[in-house]
């Protein structure tokens, strides 16, 4: 060190003291972040706070199962008017929506010809029934005649057959007669059935032929859903089943009951068609419209709660419950399942009333400090880290 000079000595020992400064700092940093650590490790994880968009909870409720069903409305009976007459329609008077009574005269066709058509043929029975008369007069007595000599039997003969072409002349007239009357009877037209105007085809005025539709008429107490289930759901369908639906139109829910199930599928859908009766005495539903719902194949009522609060890629399934302001995994049996309003029931392992994360909120770790947004209470039972 003899050649060093005051001022590199005096520049050597500062570098020393700022080394030992650092090295000092740091080993106080190593302590705190030491003692932060062990505070923290104390203080247990960090309370996780979840909105109510990510709580569910266990409700009773009631719950069924079974294959979806849709088709429409249509009435089982219902008949189509025709008119069984040539002519003018003279009064059609019954619009769409009036309810009729069975044998109610609904229109009028022109029948002036097919009364004078009647008279005709009635004329022609009393024309044949006198030739008949005399025929039969004729026939005694030549039959005295034959008797006493005076005649052959041939003559008796002729006057047999006379007779038998006069009441042959006699029947022909009278079914001329009959058909005339009732070709005259179809000129008024009748309700075939009691029910509902649906459709009217034809007004006062039209010429119609027989075949010509007037109108239709449909029994709305008959109603009943024609519809289609897929081909491999047949297992689970029966006569007699209930079957609850939609109608689109209505706010609330039908029940029927299925009458009978078609012996065939559909060769392109492979659906097969049901046909289920509905009680429609008040008349509420209208033939035509869509429906849509399910067949009953079993139904109960229990804790349902939606099937996203329930992770079945384990097994088995379990819920991530919250209680005691912790997160808490928990294993559960699963009864009914029902996939069309995506809702399970459980059979064990929770309660009513019990909270339940989904979403986001299920892939918390159990154990974790829970708190619920705008839940005083819960956050009044939370655990403080500080403590």
């Amino acid at each position: 060190m003899k050649g060093m000079s005051v001022r590199s000595l005096g520049h050597v020992m500062m570098v020393g003291v700022l080394l030992s400064l650092a090295a000092a700092g740091a080993a106080a940093c190593r302590s705190e972040t030491a003692d932060a650590k062990e505070k923290e490790k104390a203080a247990g994880p960090a309370v996780v706070e979840v909105g109510r968009e990510n709580l569910i909870t266990v409700k009773r409720d009631r719950i069924s199962t079974g294959p979806l069903i849709s088709g429409t409305l249509t009435a089982e009976r219902e008949a189509t008017v025709r008119a069984e007459a040539s002519g003018s329609v003279l009064s059609l008077t019954i619009e769409e929506g009036k309810p009729v009574r069975q044998g109610q005269v609904l229109a009028r066709i022109e029948d002036q010809p097919l009364r004078d058509a009647l008279l005709s043929a009635q004329s022609s029975v009393k024309s044949t029934e006198n030739a008949l008369a005399v025929a039969q007069r004729e026939a005694a007595r030549t039959e005295r005649l034959v008797k006493a000599g005076a005649l052959p039997e041939r003559d008796l003969e002729t006057a047999n057959n006379q007779v038998a072409a006069a009441q042959a002349q006699v029947a022909a007239a009278t079914a001329q007669q009959a058909s005339a009357r009732k070709n005259l009877d179809n000129a008024t037209v009748k309700a075939p059935m009691t029910g509902i105007v649906s459709k009217r085809t034809a007004s006062a005025g039209d010429v119609v032929s027989p075949g010509t539709e007037l109108l239709r008429i449909i029994d709305p107490t008959s109603l009943r859903l024609q519809a289609s289930v897929p081909s491999e759901a047949l297992t689970a369908i029966s006569v007699g089943l209930a079957v609850q639906f939609r109608v689109r139109g209505y706010d609330q829910p039908f029940e029927g009951h299925i009458e009978r199930i078609s012996p065939t599928a559909d060769p392109v859908t492979r659906q097969v068609s049901i046909f289920v009766t509905i009680p429609n005495k008040s008349g509420r539903l209208v033939s035509g419209l869509f429906a849509e719902g399910r067949v009953t194949r079993a139904s109960r009522e229990g804790l349902v709660v939606p099937t996203t609060a329930v992770n079945f890629n384990e097994t088995p399934p379990w819920v991530l419950r919250v209680k005691d302001g912790k997160a808490e995994r928990v294993t559960v049996q699963i009864g009914l399942r029902d996939d069309q309003t995506e809702r399970v029931e459980l059979v064990s392992g929770v309660q009513e009333g019990d909270q339940l994360l989904v979403g986001a909120a299920q892939g918390m770790t159990p154990g974790t400090p829970v708190r619920i947004k705008g839940d005083q209470q819960n956050q009044a039972n939370q655990p403080n880290p500080t403590n």
